[in-house]
């Protein structure tokens, strides 16, 4: 099992940062995670994604969660400082990183591509704040392999 599997199988709650797409925060909340989305700079606008009736709807919160275990990141990684102080302030343990592009650096919703010495770098800067640090999987395609039959 690799490490972001692990992270996922123990993990109950996600906050979303930006998304590159509705496939995120849907495959999330689907597969039984309490997912709650950062929608801009404001400083209350957060929403539940909840499963209704077969279809996932946001519920306006206006505060970040009380907890998160995972923070997940499609947000340029000079934001990452700022997204590691979110993820203090609510417990997670893990802050996981998409890019947005392919290995060719083309953009793609589900690429996860990031150049090698900024990896190590953002992964320094999660790591001193003793959290862990993910980068190289798309999230919603580990979650659909890890639970197939409820996708």
């Amino acid at each position: 099992m690799t490490e972001a599997e692990r992270i996922l199988e123990a993990a109950g709650s996600v906050l979303l940062v930006d998304w590159p797409s509705r496939d995120v925060p849907e495959t999330l909340a689907r597969a039984g995670y309490a997912v709650v989305v950062k929608g801009g700079p404001e400083p209350d606008n957060y929403q539940a994604q909840e499963l209704r009736d077969g279809a996932v709807v946001p519920r306006p919160l206006g505060r970040p969660p009380e907890h998160a275990d995972v923070i997940y990141s499609h947000r340029p990684l000079g934001e990452l400082p700022g997204i590691v102080a979110l993820a203090g302030q609510v417990g997670a343990r893990t802050v996981w990183c998409q890019s947005g592009l392919a290995s060719s650096g083309a953009k793609d919703p589900r690429g996860c591509w990031v150049p090698e010495e900024e990896s190590r770098e953002a992964r320094a800067i999660v790591e001193s704040a003793g959290m862990t640090y993910v980068d190289d999987v798309y999230i919603a395609a580990l979650v659909r392999r890890r639970a197939p039959h409820h996708l």
